[in-house]
């Protein structure tokens, strides 16, 4: 008789020398079935998966406790190899294709199909020519599964990260004997047509039979695709339930262990203000048009009062990026900006920092961050190399005042509550939201009069995001900083700002006020500007 569950993962306990990561933690997964796994970063989500692939880090480390069953069957997964034979495969967060290879190569990579020829018949086996025509057709079958229509044979180099997630997906899927897949913050890089298709995939992944662990910070994806909800914090287990039996504002107080003052947790931390005409304008936009790939600005105007919180929101790939990276120096731009009745000199990011202005951006990883060097180093860097800050002269020479750098790091830390063992400590090696964090902490040491926050909340976990908006309103509210903030996440910008401009195809389609119906939101995210009675948000 088939077991119940296709993988119990009992008490399982892992400690790295003091420091218990995993406390007594349990998951059962059945056939068929979608499983999200949920909690902040740092809850153990990623240790508790280490362990299910036999991870060296885990081997490394005294091992765990507890046990591991597949089938019903006690197991010892020794390596991620050795999962994969046992039938558990993992779609990757983070990319692990090879770009130099096509399609068809990277999904039959390390299973490649072979064929006879007349060396292999002198020689033995070893010598056997690959069977291109039998791998592209395996690989035509698994894109065709995931709803790609992309010819199998296209280089992998050059393909969008949307088209490179469900290769991933399509290589997990070829493999035989697949009985579960982990999907790792699958939808973190999609757009939402993507995002769409993938969790439509997911579900006729598991219609065949094969389970999955869904691991993700969107709580709208786990409501609408998850059979189960399994929530981690601080390393122990907190609940499992079937979704059906729960929502969206259960699962976030569970997650972070609290709730809002009315017993419902909410990420709303600010009232939206009126200002009147006579307010001054930090920020005037004129006709700017960015070549920033992906994200184009095509003519954007708009108008942000001194002290205002004003968003910026859009669909994906629409330009509302492009805004802020065009303003900052970070891509070509062309038009007029004027920043405190002075124009800003565009193409120039020193420039840019000069006048008082700051970005945190939405590539933290791939431009906000020096992954290799500590926190401290990072939090100072542009303030030494613009303004001269944290630096001393001996003997004539100009060296880092690492004093004033540590003791500002740690206030930094304290302030933002960075996670981390000490202001030395690698920036790589801290999680989403606290490299987040590091990023925040970087632009306010260069005290600027304005600060642009490009996606802030991007892949890290509720909590953090519930800090990271807190601050930005305590910016705003206690030390008067205008702040323009760029989100796909139309309900945040909703949370904390006073006026939001939609951009569509790379233009303003509107600015609303965030009280505005959901139907002028929809509409103005659709290209369409709604009709009403006076405007929103006068446009100088």
């Amino acid at each position: 008789m088939a077991a119940e569950y296709i993988l119990e993962m009992k008490d399982i306990t892992k400690r790295y020398g003091e420091n218990t990561v995993l406390s007594n933690v349990s998951l059962k997964i059945r056939p068929g079935e979608i499983h999200a796994l949920l909690g902040e970063n740092g809850a153990g989500k990623s240790t508790l998966m280490n362990v299910l692939f036999g991870m060296p880090v885990i081997h490394a480390t005294g091992g765990f406790s507890g046990e591991v069953l597949i089938d019903g069957e006690k197991t010892v997964i020794a390596s991620p190899h050795d999962a994969m034979l046992k039938g558990i495969g993992m779609v990757h967060q983070e990319f692990m294709l090879l770009p130099g290879f096509t399609i068809t190569e990277n999904i039959k990579l390390n299973r490649e199909i072979t064929k006879p020829n007349i060396m292999s018949r002198i020689f033995g086996s070893q010598m056997e020519s690959l069977d291109m025509k039998a791998m592209a057709e395996d690989a035509r079958r698994a894109l065709d599964s995931v709803g790609m229509g992309i010819s199998e044979y296209t280089m992998v180099a050059g393909l969008p990260v949307g088209y490179m997630q469900f290769v991933e997906i399509a290589r997990e899927i070829d493999k035989q004997g697949v009985k579960l897949l982990v999907f790792d913050e699958p939808t973190a890089v999609l757009t939402e047509s993507e995002a769409a298709q993938l969790l439509k995939v997911m579900k006729e992944i598991a219609a065949k039979g094969i389970a999955i662990i869904f691991i993700t910070h969107r709580l709208d994806e786990v409501i609408s695709a998850a059979d189960t909800i399994t929530i981690l914090r601080d390393g122990q287990f907190v609940a499992s339930c079937p979704t059906a039996e729960t929502n969206a504002v259960r699962l976030a107080e569970m997650m972070i262990g609290r709730s809002g003052g009315d017993g419902e947790f909410s990420l709303v931390t600010a009232e939206p203000r009126e200002f009147a005409a006579d307010t001054p304008i930090a920020l005037k936009v004129s006709h700017l048009a960015v070549d920033m790939p992906g994200e184009v600005v095509k003519d954007v105007s708009f108008n942000v009062r001194q002290g205002e919180i004003f968003g910026i929101g859009g669909l994906a790939g629409q330009g509302k990026i492009g805004v802020p990276n065009g303003i900052m120096g970070v891509y070509e731009a062309s038009g007029d900006v004027e920043f405190l009745g002075q124009k800003v000199k565009l193409n120039d990011a020193r420039a840019a920092l000069s006048d008082g202005m700051a970005m945190v951006s939405e590539d933290r990883r791939g431009v906000g961050l020096l992954l290799d060097e500590s926190i401290e180093d990072n939090i100072v860097f542009n303030a030494m190399q613009i303004n001269g800050d944290y630096t001393k002269k001996f003997l004539g020479a100009t060296q880092k005042d690492t004093k004033a750098i540590r003791a500002h790091a740690e206030e930094m830390i304290r302030e933002l509550d960075i996670r981390c063992v000490s202001s030395l400590q690698h920036t790589g090696t801290l999680s989403g939201g606290n490299q987040q964090k590091v990023c925040i902490a970087r632009a306010l040491t260069m005290h600027p009069k304005l600060l642009f926050v490009s996606e802030p909340t991007r892949g890290i976990d509720i909590g953090a995001k519930k800090l990271v908006l807190e601050t930005l309103v305590k910016l705003n509210r206690e030390l008067g900083m205008t702040v323009v903030m760029v989100s796909s996440e139309l309900m945040e910008l909703r949370s904390i700002c006073d006026n939001i401009a939609i951009v569509s195809e790379g233009k303003v389609v509107d600015v609303l006020p965030v009280n505005s119906s959901d139907a002028d939101f929809g509409l103005a995210m659709s290209g369409i500007k709604p009709e009403r009675g006076g405007e929103a948000h006068e446009q100088a």
